[in-house]
């Protein structure tokens, strides 16, 4: 494995983005009512109409968050960021806008990594005498991501998980003076992945996890959304992981946030204050 190159493949899907918004309930309150009432139909008839692809699939939802760092967020699946950029400003030009100021974003890509379907690609190509990046290299590495993108489709093109809670953070691995991941040979960082992973596994029952890769899109290498119907698994889980040693060696957690679903008919109450 240490003649092999150091990256692991992976497997991309859906364009991701985070809003996070703070709402500006002292100007709202000073609205009149109608107005109030006319801005929040507009605003939901349009988030109606971006919530669920062609084929059915929930691919905007609503939440509303907890304690200080914002009030509502607003999290979008998409097949393009080309498709992101034009909810973006679909939202923007409704009036109730006026009254969202945008606190925080997170732009990314749904992502599988594949620590173990590398090692297995790599050494195939090596049995065939294949040298690296040759055109017949890439071709034995391009029909297995093609193979994978094929099976693995639903979870990169993921539909809103029907969950009522909401945990989002971003994370990145050490590469420090102490500390570099990306130094440490392939086949240690898969053996500390497979170990990562077995330990989210034993929650799939309870929590439906996405993982979105950020490396040149946003300021952390990764996001991580964590759905679920009882908080408290999002506590045990990440604590449970903090364990591990590729978390308790190499990782870096940014800020989290943690917010309730909430249908899009639910948006005039919660404007009104009424949960």
């Amino acid at each position: 494995m240490s003649d092999f190159p150091p990256v692991p493949l992976t497997l991309e899907g859906a364009s991701t983005l985070h809003q996070f918004f703070r709402f500006d309930w002292k100007a709202w309150r000073v609205v009149q009512s109608a107005e109030r009432t006319r801005m929040v139909t507009e605003f939901a008839a349009v988030l109606g109409s971006l919530e669920k692809d062609a084929a059915g699939k929930v691919h905007t939802a609503l939440f509303s968050q907890l304690g200080h760092k914002g009030d509502l967020i607003l999290l979008h699946f998409r097949d393009s960021f080309e498709a992101l950029n034009a909810v973006e400003l679909q939202l923007a030009q409704t009036a109730l806008y006026d009254y969202l100021d945008l606190r925080h974003s997170y732009v990314s890509v749904v992502e599988l990594g594949l620590y173990e379907s590398t090692r297995k690609t790599y050494e195939a190509a090596a049995a065939k005498g294949l040298a690296q990046h040759s055109p017949e290299w890439n071709a034995e590495v391009a029909a297995s991501l093609e193979r994978g993108a094929e099976a693995m489709k639903p979870r990169l093109w993921p539909s809103v998980p029907d969950a009522k809670y909401l945990c989002f953070y971003p994370m990145d691995r050490k590469r420090d003076e102490v500390r570099n991941w990306y130094t440490v040979p392939f086949a240690e960082r898969q053996r500390m992945m497979h170990e990562h992973g077995m330990i989210g596994r034993r929650y799939a029952e309870v929590v439906r996890q996405i993982i979105t890769g950020s490396i040149g899109m946003d300021d952390w290498e990764w996001g991580v959304d964590l759905f679920a119907d009882d908080p408290v698994v999002f506590k045990k889980l990440i604590y449970e992981m903090r364990f591990d040693e590729v978390s308790a060696e190499y990782a870096l957690f940014g800020q989290f946030f943690l917010a309730l679903r909430m249908g899009i008919d639910k948006l005039s109450a919660w404007t009104e204050g009424k949960p």
